[in-house]
């Protein structure tokens, strides 16, 4: 069966802990060419998705020879689809509290419900790769992290509470947020704590309406020692679920028990949202998480294949994260998919298997990231002629421009330094080197510069 083929092939790429937890308990069935994935819950296939779902693709479509052309993962919700007891993922509450259960077992089911959710309700959700040591810690990311970590040893106190980390998707918010939980449970095995995304907690307490256990909701979330709120933005338009929540954040923080919560933007944008939780949100202390430099890049890579036994050559992973800029979650789908192909060929990893695993992503960025476009955007960003941004005038106010967009130039486009001299003005390599270096010293030295970097970055990625 090529699923059976697939557990095979995914086994061997993936940790032990990853495959039993979140792989081995997915049901497939085929239909034409879609292999179809069933998982248990909402979150579950979102894990799926962003961690998993290209890789499982690749290797349907190759154990198949082609005739799987798609993978959709999906919410089982088939009459009397069930997962057996042994391929219940430990340490997933969610999974124990949603999967579908037979009739036969149906009331025992019931009856261990209770026990299972006191016991499990202080994980729920938090997934026990999200520690702080193997988070990997960058310029990007650093206040961020080291925050999270003092919040863990002074719970509850004002100056941070609640901590609020905000920034685009897939720069590790929820791994650092769950890592305070994780370490705190750790530490305190008694500790209450609770992780759901904004989302989880209207479709909670839109269950316990419907139920008649509203109380019973607000019991269990007013009693928590650390509240963990993924994407707290999605609460906009969710009237009933944010007035409970405004009840439930207030609560807390009167019992100085700690709040973390993650947003893609800060606080004071998210208009949408009812003032006065927006003006709460204030209340402690907000942190932006930044995308990761191309150090950090390389640094992840690297990290993420040594925990799985995979020999990635440096230069390897300088090439991927030269490509690869805008998060984690693509920068480690990258090297998912280099790693299958890999295995695939039989070969060990080379910049070869690189080029030819990520030519879908080398053929876009040769669209979208060029030098010619960044020399275009910086030279609309301060206002000056294109022609005086790559020309031969050294006075500061073409001088310092021209050294960000040739320090963009290098980090975006991977083009060798010879090249970018080439591109602008025909300078000297070792112009442009000195370029990459100013702009790294002046980043760190004055915040204004900083600021521009960064907002240039974002115009690029866009």
């Amino acid at each position: 069966m090529l699923w059976t083929d697939c557990l095979t092939r995914l086994r061997q790429e993936l940790s032990d802990n990853v495959y039993a937890m979140w792989i081995r308990p997915l049901v497939a069935e085929e239909s034409d060419d879609t292999l179809k994935l069933y998982a248990p819950n909402p979150y579950w296939t979102r894990y799926i998705q962003e961690h998993h779902l290209e890789l499982i693709s690749i290797l349907a479509e190759q154990l198949s020879e082609g005739r799987i052309r798609k993978v959709d993962i999906l919410v089982d919700s088939r009459p009397g689809a069930i997962l057996s007891a042994s391929e219940q993922p430990a340490t997933t509450t969610a999974a124990l509290e949603s999967a579908p259960v037979s009739a036969p077992v149906k009331q025992k089911k019931e009856k261990e419900h209770e026990t299972v959710s006191a016991k499990n309700n202080k994980k729920r959700l938090l997934n026990p790769l999200f520690t702080f040591a193997l988070f990997v810690e960058g310029r990007s990311n650093q206040m961020a992290a080291e925050t999270c970590r003092k919040v863990l040893t002074q719970l509850g106190e004002s100056q941070h509470n609640p901590l609020f980390l905000y920034g685009p998707t897939g720069l590790g918010k929820t791994h650092l947020m769950q890592a305070v939980g994780n370490a705190l449970l750790q530490a305190k095995p008694n500790a209450r704590v609770m992780y759901m995304t904004a989302e989880s907690f209207v479709q909670d307490f839109v269950s316990s309406l419907q139920k008649g256990k509203v109380e019973e909701f607000k019991k269990n979330c007013r009693s928590l020692d650390l509240l963990l709120v993924d994407d707290i933005h999605l609460l906009a338009g969710k009237e009933a679920s944010l007035v409970e929540f405004f009840y439930t954040f207030n609560a807390l923080l009167d019992e100085s028990k700690q709040i973390i919560l993650t947003s893609d933007r800060y606080p004071k944008e998210l208009t949408e949202l009812d003032p006065r939780l927006v003006s709460r949100f204030s209340w402690g202390l907000s942190v932006g998480v930044e995308p990761p430099d191309i150090e950090t890049r390389i640094e992840i890579l690297l990290k993420k294949a040594e925990s799985n036994d995979i020999d990635l050559p440096r230069n390897c992973a300088l090439f991927i994260a030269q490509q690869v800029v805008a998060n984690v979650r693509e920068l480690e789908g990258a090297l998912n998919k280099v790693v299958a192909i890999s295995r695939f060929k039989g070969t060990a990893i080379d910049l070869d298997v690189v080029r030819e695993s990520l030519k879908d992503v080398l053929a876009i960025r040769a669209r979208t990231i060029s030098t010619e476009n960044i020399q275009r955007v910086v030279s609309e960003y301060f206002r000056i002629p294109l022609k005086e941004l790559v020309g031969p005038k050294r006075t500061r106010i073409y001088a310092r421009p021209r050294q960000l967009a040739m320090g963009l130039a290098r980090e975006l486009t991977g083009d060798s330094f010879p090249e970018i001299g080439m591109a602008f003005g025909g300078r000297d390599h070792s112009t442009v080197m000195h370029a990459c270096e100013k702009v790294q010293s002046l980043r760190d030295e004055d915040p204004i510069f900083n600021e521009d970097y960064k907002n240039l970055m974002r115009l690029l990625q866009s």
